[in-house]
């Protein structure tokens, strides 16, 4: 007896879920991150209105004064959803601790220059409580924005920031520099130089509107403090001292670089969604940019003596242009 086996092809009736397929087509497959992303935010059906805030919803867009047509529309360019989040943050710190475990190896960080572990110590050491506190902030974001794409991304960028507080915390120890982690603590809470990025950090942790927090930490305040350390300071300490603390602040420079098109891409679309909210943010980000330069300019002298006002100076046009960029006129 013979046997004909043959094989058909089944159309499907659709490509992805229904809720995707009524944003997209039908015809038109979703991406992993589409799939983990829209329209999962809860919008009905709500239990009771918080105890501690009963004038909102436990999720509720009247929490910022910006608005948009779509929430969604916030979206994060990177594709980040759980898993490609996990998998791109373990490769990079996997490439840090390989950094970090050669250095060690070969007595790189225990041999760096006295006069190079002082400037980390003094600069680079009391800024693992200034991502501590971004990370306090960030997780608000997380809480009380509105749309997953906004709500998911703030979440991991507050797991980022608990991750740069702890390579901070391993540059100290690397550099054999164990003392000074606590008297870099005490600089923080004492030293005259920090007082005021301290008193702004601490500002922040007391912001109400989500995303006026989103402007003054991950756009202001980061956009101007990590060219200043991690790219100009960088260059100088290489410069003087060899590429020794290049290696072991890559996590640092590499996830910034990566940060900066996902808030970017956040304001441009806030910004294009309607005049209103261009014009807020705008406000925002000139307030926000002037307390951030007031806060830094000790840093900025700290870090680098007479230059520090030119210094700062040059970050802060790189913070203007990404504004505008942006369609934000500041």
């Amino acid at each position: 007896m013979s046997m004909d086996l043959r094989t058909i092809t089944i159309q499907p009736l659709r490509q992805t879920f229904g809720h995707l397929a009524r944003r997209m087509g039908a015809d038109k497959p979703a991406s992993r991150y589409m799939e983990a992303t829209m329209d999962l935010q809860p919008m009905e059906n709500y239990h009771y209105r918080p105890t501690w805030d009963p004038s909102h919803d436990i999720f509720d867009p009247k929490r910022s004064r910006i608005t948009m047509k779509d929430w969604y529309a916030l979206k994060d360019p990177r594709q980040f959803f759980y898993g490609a989040w996990t998998l791109a943050r373990g490769r990079m710190q996997e490439t840090a601790s390989a950094d970090f475990d050669m250095a060690d190896e070969l007595g790189l960080a225990t041999g760096y220059p006295a006069e190079g572990k002082k400037v980390v110590n003094e600069v680079l050491l009391p800024l693992r409580h200034v991502a501590w506190g971004s990370n306090i902030n960030n997780s608000y974001i997380a809480a009380y924005s509105y749309g997953i794409a906004i709500s998911q991304a703030t979440a991991y960028a507050c797991m980022d920031q608990l991750g740069i507080a702890q390579f901070i915390t391993r540059l100290g120890i690397s550099l054999d520099e164990i003392d000074a982690l606590a008297e870099a603590k005490q600089a923080w809470l004492a030293a005259p130089v920090w007082q005021g990025l301290r008193h702004y950090v601490e500002d922040q942790m007391v912001m109400e509107d989500w995303f006026e927090l989103f402007v003054a930490q991950n756009f202001a305040l980061e956009g101007l403090l990590y060219p200043l350390i991690y790219d100009k300071l960088n260059d100088r300490l290489n410069a003087a001292h060899g590429p020794v603390l290049t290696m072991l602040t890559r996590f640092q420079r590499e996830w910034f670089a990566e940060n900066v098109k996902w808030v970017d891409a956040v304001l441009k679309a806030a910004a294009a969604d309607n005049p209103a909210n261009k014009a807020l943010l705008a406000e925002w980000i000139a307030a926000a940019r002037q307390r951030s330069v007031e806060v830094l300019a000790p840093v900025a002298e700290l870090a680098f003596g007479a230059e520090g006002a030119a210094v700062l100076d040059e970050v802060v046009q790189q913070l203007n242009a990404r504004a505008a960029k942006a369609g934000i006129p500041v």
